[in-house]
């Protein structure tokens, strides 16, 4: 009895659950793709380990109430900034921090390479849904600069990791998340306006490979192909296998000889959606694609129901994480995004990937299980004419 106390407020109807197992089905899906992708090899195995020990990591973020959840914000903030800027320090041993690809990204957990770049996403976001749940500073020009210095702390030391894609997530989930809560639009848009404007003033800080994943998009755009067995193999490749699905897709040994015999790089990683395309033809994508805006409009129902400022902006930021990942990847590839090493939410090979999604799901569930009391303070109110 006490166990079904417990479990009760997540076990009641309720939107989240939807959100759920729209993860679940692309979880499913996932799986099979990697089945295809690696031809039957040992990374199936281990990527269904980490399925049940997500989905309990999601019923556990889901049962307290999210007002525990708040009260962890900064303490795990402080965790994860030490876990980025202990990757770093060049003489860690290699048995801890790997470096792969000349990235140091990643501690050595013995069955899991955990990447403390995932969790940073989920605590930025839970730090910021902190910060701004009962301010109103942020709706001036100068109150904008302690959100901007939050997500840019996380964001340099991703950055120098290097880690281009994830680093790129923060600040539309910044935006996203201020944008939830009330700040003005016109400050916003004054502010995306200087970052596009300074764009290309970054291009020189790139590293030389992403320099180079920059030119190629640009220059297949322009019908220039001189780079097909170099930079551009892997972006070419995987728009090559997104085709040869057809509307329908190909037979499972049909579909894994055209991944192996194409060598498509990381084709149960950052590929994975061009390896469904080719099963499952554009139909499968479709309904991937369609899964996704399932799992991210009952999210956004999920926020305007729970009048809590911070599960509202907690459930904001995760589903504009899930956006952003899914656009990036999807963009690259269908070759009109450069190849940044972004994940596809839930479905790309990675335990601690899978994990963190889970985690983010879970809190999701955890916003539609826990509504807040009658008397609670009102969340985000201000006159139309401010804005």
């Amino acid at each position: 009895m006490k166990l079904l106390r417990t479990l009760r407020p997540i076990l009641e109807p309720n939107l989240g659950h939807i959100t759920a197992l729209a993860s679940l089905a692309l979880v499913v899906i996932g799986v099979l793709a990697i089945d295809v992708a690696t031809d039957g090899g040992t990374a199936v195995g281990k990527q269904l380990m980490f399925v049940p020990l997500g989905f309990g990591l999601l019923v556990l973020i889901a049962l307290p109430h999210h007002r525990r959840i708040c009260d962890m914000a900064t303490p795990l903030m402080i965790v994860t900034l030490i876990m980025l800027v202990i990757v770093l320090i060049p003489f860690m041993p290699q048995f801890l921090v790997p470096m792969r690809n000349g990235a140091r990204r990643w501690f050595n957990l013995g069955i899991v390479l955990f990447q403390p770049s995932e969790l940073a996403k989920i605590v930025f976001v839970l730090a910021l849904a902190r910060y701004l749940r009962y301010r109103e500073n942020y709706r001036t020009v100068r109150g904008l600069v302690q959100p901007l210095l939050l997500a840019f702390l996380p964001m340099a030391l991703i950055l120098v990791e290097p880690d281009l894609g994830t680093a790129m997530i923060f600040l539309p989930v910044l935006f996203a998340m201020l944008l939830a809560a009330g700040a003005k639009i016109r400050h916003l848009a004054m502010i995306i306006t200087l970052g596009l404007v300074l764009c290309p003033a970054m291009y020189p800080l790139l590293k030389p490979h992403q320099k180079a994943r920059v030119n190629d998009v640009i220059a297949r755009m322009l019908g220039d192909n001189r780079h097909e067995q170099g930079i551009s193999f892997q972006g070419k490749t995987a728009t090559t296998l997104v085709g040869a699905g057809g509307p329908v897709g190909r037979s499972p040994e049909h579909a894994a000889n055209l991944v192996r015999f194409n060598r498509l790089p990381e084709a149960h990683n950052d590929m994975i959606f061009a390896v469904i395309c080719t099963r499952w033809g554009m139909l499968g994508g479709l309904i991937v694609i369609g899964l996704y805006m399932v799992l991210m409009a009952t999210g956004l129902a999920v926020a305007a129901l729970n009048k809590d400022p911070f599960a509202r902006l907690v459930v904001v930021g995760v589903v504009t994480i899930i956006f952003t990942q899914v656009v990036i990847n999807v963009g690259m590839n269908l070759g009109i995004l450069p190849i940044t090493g972004m994940t596809l939410p839930l479905m790309s090979y990675g335990g601690s990937s899978l994990l963190a999604n889970f985690a983010m799901i879970g809190l999701i569930v955890n916003a539609g299980a826990h509504r807040p009391v009658g008397l609670a303070r009102p969340s985000f109110e201000f006159a139309t004419s401010a804005a």
